[in-house]
């Protein structure tokens, strides 16, 4: 079987990414025991990424490599913002774990759209958030392998994502 549009293909990978200043660096590994699964033809991932993969067969190890303008875009200093300490607070107390330096933050914007922001500091003026995507401004390097291909299920294809080796919801 081969990667085409409504198949769930499951990738291990090693993610290298460059700043353009200090070279090449690991990120992240995938391994093939525990890989990463999307369903094709969604849009689940990056469109360079997921072309790179078509009429692939299982076993395939292969390299992609995007320039950070065709990967998540140049950092955007417009992305930092900063929120007031008030909008964190539960049930009156502060959630002091929540703000954390480094801390990642799911939130909705105004649209309702999902966004993640890292914590980058608290001060009087609030909690500062920076929105880039931690693979902002970096070029990327995965070195890949296509670890199994199946068939989409039915009701993966509504959803546009892949629920996991066997067609159930993967809980992380």
């Amino acid at each position: 079987m081969k990667v085409t549009k409504d198949t769930v293909v499951a990738v291990s990978y090693t993610l290298h990414v460059d700043d353009g200043e200090s070279g090449m660096r690991w990120f992240e590994t995938v391994s093939e025991e525990d890989p990463f699964y999307f369903l094709v033809g969604y849009e689940g991932i990056l469109p360079l990424l997921e072309q790179a993969l078509l009429g692939k067969s299982v076993g395939d190890n292969f390299s992609v490599t995007l320039g950070y303008e065709q990967a998540y875009g140049d950092y955007d200093d417009s992305k930092r913002v900063i929120i007031p300490k008030a909008n964190f607070k539960e049930e009156g107390k502060k959630n002091k774990d929540l703000l954390r330096i480094g801390n990642v933050i799911p939130m909705q914007d105004d649209k309702g759209n999902h966004m993640r922001g890292e914590v980058l500091k608290v001060d009087y003026m609030g909690v500062h958030l920076d929105f880039n995507s931690p693979l902002a401004g970096l070029d990327l390097q995965f070195d890949r392998k296509i670890v199994s291909i199946r068939a989409a299920l039915p009701e993966e294809m509504p959803h546009g994502h892949a629920h996991g080796p066997d067609g159930h919801h993967a809980h992380h």
